[in-house]
């Protein structure tokens, strides 16, 4: 499996000097199989403009897997230059709710607030509710597991490709003390570990540091 970070941070794209060593955009990832192009995008923030270097210019085939709908992870959407290029499929898919999913993007997605809707991206998108549990998605294993975080269901995922996975837990907000329950570990078992949730549980319980308690993950799963 080929990983691509294309956006790292939380909350808001910055830019600067400072930022040069992870970057300024916000949440996305891109995967792919050995030697092809990124066929699963892990979020749409704004690192998704990134995307397209990735792809090479290319239209993007496959599906965008989003973790929750927060800005951070969607307003990359919108300027996603390879997902309105002739001959693409963007097929989006985000944690069931109860609402039709394009209706539930365009409350943040549409006028007065945005000039469009998502309906309005072009053709050859899809906007789709998924459940937790295993799904298969382009040549990829697929796991879906509700994680906390407030304002919205949350999903983390762990994605294999047969011989590698990477487990995806972004912006997870612990609910006690004990900062990785049974969930985490299901997701992140064997696999490398994007956590961009740290400084939230630095900030919810102090004594537990962000890095300390991602790396105490990793070391208790073998990694």
């Amino acid at each position: 499996m080929q990983v691509y970070f294309c956006g790292t941070r939380g909350s808001t794209p910055v830019s600067g000097a400072e930022q040069l060593h992870y970057g300024g955009y916000t949440s996305c990832i891109g995967l792919a199989h050995g030697g092809e192009p990124p066929t699963i995008v892990l979020d749409a923030g704004t690192g998704l403009q990134q995307m397209p270097l990735a792809l090479r210019g290319e239209a993007f085939r496959g599906t965008l897997l989003l973790s929750h709908l927060h800005w951070d992870h969607t307003h990359g959407m919108p300027f996603f230059r390879s997902g309105a290029l002739p001959g693409n499929r963007v097929d989006v898919y985000l944690p069931e709710q109860g609402v039709n999913p394009e209706e539930l993007l365009a409350r943040a997605i549409s006028p007065p607030h945005f000039p469009i809707r998502p309906k309005q991206l072009g053709d050859g998108w899809t906007f789709n509710a998924m459940e937790p549990g295993h799904h298969e998605f382009e040549g990829f294993s697929v796991d879906a597991l509700e994680i906390p975080h407030k304002g919205g269901r949350t999903f983390g995922y762990r994605v294999s490709d047969g011989s590698s996975a990477l487990a995806y837990l972004p912006d997870h907000s612990p609910i006690s003390p004990r900062p990785w329950p049974g969930r985490h570990r299901r997701l992140s078992r064997r696999g490398h570990h994007a956590d961009q949730g740290r400084r939230l549980a630095r900030a919810r319980f102090p004594a537990h540091r962000g890095r300390a308690t991602a790396a105490g993950l990793s070391r208790s799963l073998g990694g």
